[in-house]
Protein backbone atom coordinates (compact mmCIF):
# COMPACT_ATOMS: atom_id res chain seq x y z
CA UNK A 1 0.00 0.00 0.00
CA UNK A 2 0.80 3.70 -0.21
CA UNK A 3 2.54 5.49 2.86
CA UNK A 4 -0.17 7.66 4.15
CA UNK A 5 0.70 10.42 7.12
CA UNK A 6 -2.05 11.21 9.73
CA UNK A 7 -0.92 14.47 11.04
CA UNK A 8 -2.32 14.55 14.59
CA UNK A 9 -1.18 17.69 16.07
CA UNK A 10 0.63 20.77 15.18
CA UNK A 11 2.50 21.98 18.33
CA UNK A 12 1.31 26.05 19.28
CA UNK A 13 4.53 27.30 19.59
CA UNK A 14 6.22 25.83 16.71
CA UNK A 15 5.54 24.24 12.94
CA UNK A 16 6.55 21.28 14.69
CA UNK A 17 4.23 18.30 13.78
CA UNK A 18 3.17 15.22 15.47
CA UNK A 19 1.88 12.47 13.43
CA UNK A 20 1.58 8.77 12.35
CA UNK A 21 2.81 7.15 9.31
CA UNK A 22 0.71 4.42 8.08
CA UNK A 23 3.13 1.65 5.97
CA UNK A 24 2.94 -2.16 4.92
CA UNK A 25 4.49 -2.96 8.13
CA UNK A 26 2.61 -1.06 10.67
CA UNK A 27 2.21 2.30 12.35
CA UNK A 28 5.27 4.58 13.17
CA UNK A 29 5.32 7.99 15.54
CA UNK A 30 6.24 11.15 14.23
CA UNK A 31 9.10 12.78 14.16
CA UNK A 32 11.26 9.98 13.46
CA UNK A 33 14.67 9.19 12.83
CA UNK A 34 15.30 6.53 10.52
CA UNK A 35 19.02 4.12 10.79
CA UNK A 36 20.81 3.91 7.63
CA UNK A 37 21.68 0.29 6.26
CA UNK A 38 23.68 1.51 2.84
CA UNK A 39 24.24 -2.36 2.13
CA UNK A 40 21.00 -3.63 3.49
CA UNK A 41 22.23 -3.96 6.49
CA UNK A 42 23.06 -1.34 9.64
CA UNK A 43 26.90 -1.87 9.79
CA UNK A 44 27.01 -4.33 12.45
CA UNK A 45 23.06 -4.75 14.21
CA UNK A 46 21.23 -7.10 12.99
CA UNK A 47 17.02 -6.47 12.30
CA UNK A 48 16.57 -8.01 16.22
CA UNK A 49 18.05 -5.24 17.33
CA UNK A 50 17.04 -2.51 15.40
CA UNK A 51 13.67 -3.75 16.44
CA UNK A 52 14.41 -3.43 20.38
CA UNK A 53 16.45 -0.31 20.10
CA UNK A 54 12.69 1.33 18.55
CA UNK A 55 13.42 1.34 14.62
CA UNK A 56 10.86 1.58 12.45
CA UNK A 57 11.66 2.78 8.93
CA UNK A 58 15.25 2.19 7.96
CA UNK A 59 17.49 3.20 4.94
CA UNK A 60 19.27 1.49 2.08
CA UNK A 61 20.77 2.41 -1.20
CA UNK A 62 20.22 2.63 -4.16
CA UNK A 63 23.44 3.16 -5.77
CA UNK A 64 25.19 0.41 -3.84
CA UNK A 65 22.81 -2.23 -3.80
CA UNK A 66 22.64 -1.52 -8.44
CA UNK A 67 26.44 -2.37 -8.00
CA UNK A 68 26.24 -5.25 -5.39
CA UNK A 69 24.63 -7.91 -4.93
CA UNK A 70 22.20 -6.75 -8.04
CA UNK A 71 18.65 -5.24 -8.18
CA UNK A 72 17.63 -8.32 -10.16
CA UNK A 73 19.28 -10.64 -7.38
CA UNK A 74 17.33 -9.05 -4.46
CA UNK A 75 14.05 -9.14 -6.54
CA UNK A 76 14.99 -12.85 -6.46
CA UNK A 77 15.13 -13.49 -3.09
CA UNK A 78 11.75 -11.71 -2.60
CA UNK A 79 12.51 -8.18 -2.48
CA UNK A 80 14.78 -6.40 0.13
CA UNK A 81 12.58 -7.14 3.41
CA UNK A 82 13.10 -11.11 2.43
CA UNK A 83 17.03 -10.39 1.73
CA UNK A 84 17.76 -8.72 4.61
CA UNK A 85 15.34 -10.14 7.21
CA UNK A 86 13.71 -6.83 8.11
CA UNK A 87 9.91 -7.08 8.58
CA UNK A 88 9.81 -3.29 8.84
CA UNK A 89 9.32 -0.16 6.45
CA UNK A 90 12.51 0.36 4.66
CA UNK A 91 12.99 3.54 2.34
CA UNK A 92 15.68 3.88 -0.83
CA UNK A 93 17.95 6.60 -1.95
CA UNK A 94 17.86 7.26 -5.36
CA UNK A 95 21.17 7.23 -5.96
CA UNK A 96 21.49 10.86 -6.29
CA UNK A 97 24.17 11.58 -3.56
CA UNK A 98 26.25 10.03 -5.54
CA UNK A 99 25.81 11.97 -8.21
CA UNK A 100 26.50 14.88 -5.58
CA UNK A 101 29.92 12.71 -4.19
CA UNK A 102 31.18 10.73 -7.15
CA UNK A 103 30.52 12.55 -10.64
CA UNK A 104 32.12 15.75 -12.08
CA UNK A 105 29.75 18.42 -13.01
CA UNK A 106 30.44 17.76 -17.23
CA UNK A 107 29.19 14.36 -16.46
CA UNK A 108 25.46 14.94 -15.43
CA UNK A 109 23.11 15.58 -18.37
CA UNK A 110 19.87 16.13 -19.26
CA UNK A 111 19.73 11.97 -19.76
CA UNK A 112 21.29 11.02 -16.89
CA UNK A 113 24.88 10.90 -14.91
CA UNK A 114 28.02 9.68 -16.00
CA UNK A 115 30.54 8.76 -13.56
CA UNK A 116 33.14 5.50 -12.03
CA UNK A 117 32.35 3.02 -9.86
CA UNK A 118 33.68 3.35 -6.57
CA UNK A 119 34.53 -0.41 -6.61
CA UNK A 120 36.46 -1.12 -9.30
CA UNK A 121 36.30 2.28 -11.87
CA UNK A 122 34.28 1.15 -14.67
CA UNK A 123 32.13 3.43 -16.25
CA UNK A 124 28.52 3.93 -15.10
CA UNK A 125 25.14 5.37 -16.08
CA UNK A 126 22.32 6.59 -14.52
CA UNK A 127 19.52 7.93 -15.64
CA UNK A 128 15.86 8.69 -13.68
CA UNK A 129 14.68 5.64 -15.23
CA UNK A 130 16.89 3.65 -13.90
CA UNK A 131 17.46 4.74 -10.30
CA UNK A 132 13.00 3.97 -10.84
CA UNK A 133 13.67 1.14 -11.65
CA UNK A 134 16.49 -0.51 -9.46
CA UNK A 135 14.06 0.60 -6.91
CA UNK A 136 10.78 -1.13 -8.35
CA UNK A 137 13.19 -4.21 -8.38
CA UNK A 138 14.59 -3.39 -4.80
CA UNK A 139 10.51 -3.18 -3.54
CA UNK A 140 11.16 -0.68 -0.52
CA UNK A 141 8.35 0.53 0.60
CA UNK A 142 9.84 4.52 0.14
CA UNK A 143 11.54 5.32 -3.16
CA UNK A 144 13.00 8.51 -3.76
CA UNK A 145 12.98 10.10 -7.08
CA UNK A 146 16.22 11.14 -8.81
CA UNK A 147 17.79 14.08 -8.47
CA UNK A 148 21.37 16.59 -8.39
CA UNK A 149 22.37 17.38 -4.78
CA UNK A 150 23.24 20.59 -5.26
CA UNK A 151 27.07 21.62 -4.33
CA UNK A 152 27.84 24.48 -1.75
CA UNK A 153 28.46 26.92 -2.81
CA UNK A 154 26.97 26.96 -5.99
CA UNK A 155 26.22 30.02 -8.74
CA UNK A 156 23.37 30.83 -8.79
CA UNK A 157 23.01 29.98 -12.13
CA UNK A 158 24.00 26.73 -11.71
CA UNK A 159 21.78 26.06 -8.93
CA UNK A 160 18.84 27.01 -11.15
CA UNK A 161 19.87 24.98 -13.96
CA UNK A 162 20.22 21.79 -11.47
CA UNK A 163 16.67 22.95 -9.75
CA UNK A 164 15.13 22.87 -13.29
CA UNK A 165 16.89 19.59 -14.27
CA UNK A 166 15.67 17.75 -11.02
CA UNK A 167 12.09 18.32 -11.85
CA UNK A 168 12.85 17.42 -15.50
CA UNK A 169 13.98 14.10 -14.43
CA UNK A 170 11.34 13.92 -10.89
CA UNK A 171 8.80 13.75 -13.88
CA UNK A 172 10.33 10.96 -15.57
CA UNK A 173 10.88 8.57 -12.83
CA UNK A 174 7.49 9.48 -11.54
CA UNK A 175 6.16 8.53 -15.28
CA UNK A 176 8.02 4.57 -15.65
CA UNK A 177 7.21 4.13 -11.55
CA UNK A 178 5.16 0.74 -11.55
CA UNK A 179 5.35 -0.56 -8.26
CA UNK A 180 2.15 -0.36 -6.33
CA UNK A 181 3.39 -1.59 -3.12
CA UNK A 182 5.98 1.46 -2.89
CA UNK A 183 5.05 5.28 -2.02
CA UNK A 184 7.45 7.99 -4.84
CA UNK A 185 8.67 10.89 -2.79
CA UNK A 186 10.26 14.26 -4.70
CA UNK A 187 12.57 16.20 -3.31
CA UNK A 188 13.05 19.56 -3.53
CA UNK A 189 16.29 20.99 -4.44
CA UNK A 190 17.26 24.74 -5.10
CA UNK A 191 20.56 25.44 -3.25
CA UNK A 192 20.37 28.07 -0.77
CA UNK A 193 18.51 30.50 -3.15
CA UNK A 194 15.04 31.25 -1.51
CA UNK A 195 13.21 31.78 -4.32
CA UNK A 196 14.67 28.42 -6.30
CA UNK A 197 13.58 26.57 -3.24
CA UNK A 198 10.31 28.07 -3.25
CA UNK A 199 9.98 27.37 -6.80
CA UNK A 200 11.39 23.75 -6.58
CA UNK A 201 8.68 22.91 -3.87
CA UNK A 202 5.89 24.20 -5.68
CA UNK A 203 6.70 22.32 -9.01
CA UNK A 204 7.64 18.95 -6.68
CA UNK A 205 4.48 19.26 -5.81
CA UNK A 206 2.36 20.24 -8.83
CA UNK A 207 3.83 16.56 -10.24
CA UNK A 208 2.59 14.74 -7.51
CA UNK A 209 4.02 12.14 -4.92
CA UNK A 210 3.56 10.39 -1.85
CA UNK A 211 5.81 12.53 0.59
CA UNK A 212 8.44 15.39 -0.26
CA UNK A 213 11.85 15.48 0.95
CA UNK A 214 14.55 18.67 1.86
CA UNK A 215 17.03 17.88 -0.05
CA UNK A 216 20.48 19.36 -0.65
CA UNK A 217 21.82 20.21 2.80
CA UNK A 218 24.64 19.50 4.99
CA UNK A 219 27.22 19.86 1.84
CA UNK A 220 29.38 22.07 3.49
CA UNK A 221 26.81 25.20 4.54
CA UNK A 222 26.74 26.71 7.90
CA UNK A 223 23.80 25.90 10.02
CA UNK A 224 21.76 29.11 9.16
CA UNK A 225 22.55 28.76 5.82
CA UNK A 226 20.84 25.26 6.42
CA UNK A 227 17.93 25.83 8.62
CA UNK A 228 16.92 28.77 6.36
CA UNK A 229 17.14 26.34 3.00
CA UNK A 230 14.32 24.41 5.41
CA UNK A 231 12.26 26.75 5.96
CA UNK A 232 12.57 27.94 2.10
CA UNK A 233 11.26 24.65 0.68
CA UNK A 234 8.86 23.23 3.70
CA UNK A 235 6.57 26.61 3.95
CA UNK A 236 5.35 24.85 0.36
CA UNK A 237 4.59 21.17 0.86
CA UNK A 238 0.92 19.83 1.96
CA UNK A 239 0.39 19.56 5.21
CA UNK A 240 -0.92 15.82 5.16
CA UNK A 241 2.35 14.37 3.34
CA UNK A 242 5.32 13.34 5.25
CA UNK A 243 8.31 15.60 5.25
CA UNK A 244 11.93 14.12 5.04
CA UNK A 245 14.77 15.94 6.01
CA UNK A 246 17.79 13.83 3.77
CA UNK A 247 20.97 13.19 5.65
CA UNK A 248 20.37 15.38 9.25
CA UNK A 249 21.58 12.97 11.94
CA UNK A 250 22.87 15.71 14.46
CA UNK A 251 21.18 16.12 17.56
CA UNK A 252 20.34 19.84 17.21
CA UNK A 253 19.92 19.92 13.70
CA UNK A 254 17.24 17.20 14.39
CA UNK A 255 15.19 19.33 16.64
CA UNK A 256 16.08 22.25 14.84
CA UNK A 257 14.28 21.02 11.96
CA UNK A 258 11.49 19.41 14.00
CA UNK A 259 10.57 23.05 14.68
CA UNK A 260 10.46 23.67 11.30
CA UNK A 261 7.80 21.30 10.43
CA UNK A 262 10.41 18.19 9.38
CA UNK A 263 8.84 14.34 10.31
CA UNK A 264 11.54 12.19 8.99
CA UNK A 265 14.87 12.43 9.64
CA UNK A 266 18.10 10.15 8.77
CA UNK A 267 21.90 9.96 8.72
CA UNK A 268 25.04 7.66 8.91
CA UNK A 269 26.51 9.48 11.61
CA UNK A 270 25.62 7.52 14.45
CA UNK A 271 26.97 4.27 13.58
CA UNK A 272 30.03 6.30 11.65
CA UNK A 273 30.93 7.73 14.77
CA UNK A 274 30.54 4.95 17.28
CA UNK A 275 33.39 2.72 14.75
CA UNK A 276 35.66 6.01 15.69
CA UNK A 277 34.80 5.40 19.46
CA UNK A 278 32.59 8.26 19.95
CA UNK A 279 29.12 8.42 21.80
CA UNK A 280 25.98 10.59 22.31
CA UNK A 281 25.06 11.70 25.59
CA UNK A 282 22.95 14.42 26.99
CA UNK A 283 26.37 16.32 28.17
CA UNK A 284 27.51 16.23 24.39
CA UNK A 285 29.79 13.82 22.06
CA UNK A 286 32.11 11.58 24.30
CA UNK A 287 35.58 10.24 22.91
CA UNK A 288 35.67 6.68 24.68
CA UNK A 289 39.43 6.25 23.34
CA UNK A 290 40.07 9.11 26.38
CA UNK A 291 42.69 7.73 29.08
CA UNK A 292 40.07 8.62 32.00
CA UNK A 293 37.88 5.73 30.70
CA UNK A 294 40.47 3.10 31.33
CA UNK A 295 38.86 2.87 34.60
CA UNK A 296 35.47 4.27 33.93
CA UNK A 297 32.97 1.34 35.22
CA UNK A 298 30.12 2.96 34.60
CA UNK A 299 27.83 3.31 31.81
CA UNK A 300 28.30 5.33 28.42
CA UNK A 301 24.82 7.10 29.80
CA UNK A 302 23.51 6.31 33.18
CA UNK A 303 19.85 7.05 32.02
CA UNK A 304 20.23 5.14 28.97
CA UNK A 305 17.87 2.33 28.85
CA UNK A 306 20.12 0.35 25.56
CA UNK A 307 21.36 -2.76 26.20
CA UNK A 308 24.93 -1.41 25.63
CA UNK A 309 24.41 1.16 28.31
CA UNK A 310 22.59 -1.80 30.47
CA UNK A 311 24.90 -4.76 30.32
CA UNK A 312 28.42 -2.85 29.98
CA UNK A 313 30.85 -0.23 31.03
CA UNK A 314 32.89 2.79 29.20
CA UNK A 315 35.67 0.75 30.48
CA UNK A 316 35.23 -1.86 28.54
CA UNK A 317 33.83 -0.47 25.49
CA UNK A 318 37.25 1.47 25.85
CA UNK A 319 38.95 -1.43 25.79
CA UNK A 320 36.95 -3.17 23.18
CA UNK A 321 38.13 0.38 20.98
CA UNK A 322 41.57 0.49 21.45
CA UNK A 323 42.05 -3.09 20.64
CA UNK A 324 39.53 -2.91 17.62
CA UNK A 325 37.43 -5.72 18.28
CA UNK A 326 34.47 -4.62 16.39
CA UNK A 327 32.07 -5.54 19.28
CA UNK A 328 33.03 -2.03 20.63
CA UNK A 329 31.56 -0.29 17.43
CA UNK A 330 28.33 -2.55 17.77
CA UNK A 331 27.84 -1.29 21.25
CA UNK A 332 28.41 2.47 20.81
CA UNK A 333 26.46 1.96 17.58
CA UNK A 334 23.57 0.48 19.28
CA UNK A 335 23.86 3.30 21.71
CA UNK A 336 23.90 5.99 19.08
CA UNK A 337 21.02 4.91 17.55
CA UNK A 338 19.17 4.72 20.57
CA UNK A 339 20.02 8.08 21.66
CA UNK A 340 18.72 9.44 18.87
CA UNK A 341 15.49 7.80 18.50
CA UNK A 342 15.17 8.39 22.85
CA UNK A 343 15.43 11.76 21.40
CA UNK A 344 12.86 11.79 18.82
CA UNK A 345 10.39 9.98 21.44
CA UNK A 346 11.16 12.79 23.72
CA UNK A 347 10.59 15.58 21.29
CA UNK A 348 7.15 13.75 20.50
CA UNK A 349 5.90 13.94 24.08
CA UNK A 350 6.98 17.85 24.17
CA UNK A 351 5.03 18.55 21.23
CA UNK A 352 1.88 16.77 22.59
CA UNK A 353 3.07 19.44 25.56
CA UNK A 354 3.10 22.19 24.01
CA UNK A 355 6.61 22.48 25.51
CA UNK A 356 9.04 21.93 22.35
CA UNK A 357 11.08 25.25 22.72
CA UNK A 358 11.74 24.59 26.56
CA UNK A 359 12.50 20.95 25.92
CA UNK A 360 14.95 22.62 23.12
CA UNK A 361 16.73 25.05 25.03
CA UNK A 362 17.35 22.80 27.47
CA UNK A 363 19.09 20.14 25.66
CA UNK A 364 20.74 22.44 23.39
CA UNK A 365 22.38 24.27 26.57
CA UNK A 366 22.97 20.30 28.58
CA UNK A 367 24.37 19.17 25.29
CA UNK A 368 26.82 22.05 24.23
CA UNK A 369 28.19 22.43 27.92
CA UNK A 370 28.17 19.80 29.34
CA UNK A 371 31.35 17.53 30.67
CA UNK A 372 31.23 15.69 27.57
CA UNK A 373 31.76 18.47 25.84
CA UNK A 374 34.75 19.16 23.28
CA UNK A 375 35.79 15.26 23.74
CA UNK A 376 35.43 13.71 20.78
CA UNK A 377 38.00 13.37 17.83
Amino acid sequence: MKIKYELLKTEKNTKARLGKLHTNYGVYDTPMFMPVGTLATVKTLTPEELKEIGSGVILSNTYHLWLRPGADIVKKAGGLHQFMNYDGPILTDSGGFQVFSLANKKDITEEGVTFKSHIDGSKLFLTPELSIEVQNKLDSDIAMSFDECIPYPASYEYAKESTERTLRWAKRGKEVFNNERQSLFGIVQGGEYTDLREYSAKETVKIGFDGYSIGGTSVGEGKEVMYKMVEDGIRYLPIDKPRYLMGVGDPIDILEGVIRGIDMFDCVLPTRIARHGNAFTRDGKLNIKNAKFKDDFTPIEESCDCYACKNYTKAYIRHLITCNESLGGRLLSIHNIRFLIKLTEDIREAIKNDDLINYKNNFIERYQNGTNKDKEN
